[in-house]
């Protein structure tokens, strides 16, 4: 019998493939966070379709909406403009959810220790990503220890971040080799229907496709070349 793990999914491309390396070891358990964020119903609606693809049975949607009602981000925040695509940026973009992933890591290891779950994956990428600052090794590192300190003593949980020294095509290639569902997965900052194609993340997307050199199978307003 496999060893079960939490697997935190947004419905995102970087926590698909997550999801599809956890499955290879582990016996998935899925949590997903609706936040206020502008594409709340599609993100829910990806997760879904996710965890039907690899038949997971014990699923958690949580209720966060206070993280909307603290704001500070564009993605909760209607009256903060979503970044347009720059992708030489360096700074922490507009989409940064103050320190959202210690919330989602928080409620990750309360549901990991009620059932037994001896990991925790996470999506989280470094090198190729906007710049958020809780996307860091560090970071992940010293929640270990926090867990470690703050959990019973027979509690063993170890945070997993699978693909966080990846760039955006590698991961791309990585989906595709595990035969990850790409195609439910939904990456926009602020469109539900069709992608923008402009944002942050659609942009780090867009161009992690074209480097693989495949077709991104998502609907998308525009397919700017980020090459």
């Amino acid at each position: 019998m496999k060893d079960k793990a939490v697997v935190l999914v947004s419905g995102g491309l970087d926590s698909c493939v997550t999801a599809a390396i956890a499955a290879e070891k582990y016996e998935p358990a899925f949590l997903h966070l609706n936040y206020g964020q502008r594409t709340e119903k599609r993100e829910l609606k990806a997760f879904n379709d996710i965890a039907d693809y690899y038949s997971v049975t014990q699923r958690l949607v949580v209720d966060v909406s206070y993280l909307k009602q603290i704001g500070g981000s564009s993605l909760t925040d209607e009256r903060i403009e979503v970044s347009k695509a720059d992708l030489q940026y360096q700074g922490v973009p507009t989409s940064y959810v103050p320190f959202r992933n210690a919330n989602i890591l928080a409620i990750a290891t309360s549901w990991a220790e009620v059932i037994g779950a001896t990991r925790i994956f996470i999506g989280a990428v470094e090198e190729d990503s906007s710049g958020y600052p809780d996307c860091r090794e560090e970071f992940y590192a010293a929640f270990n220890k926090v867990i470690e300190l703050g959990t019973r003593p027979e509690t063993h949980i170890v945070i997993e971040t699978p693909i966080i020294h990846l760039k955006k095509w590698q991961i791309v290639k990585k989906g595709l080799e595990l035969s990850a569902p790409l195609d439910k997965t939904w990456s926009c900052y602020q469109s539900e229907d069709e992608a923008c194609g402009v944002c942050d993340s659609c942009a780090l997307r867009l161009r992690g496709f074209q480097m693989a050199g495949v077709d991104d199978p998502i609907p998308y307003r525009t397919r700017p070349n980020y090459l």
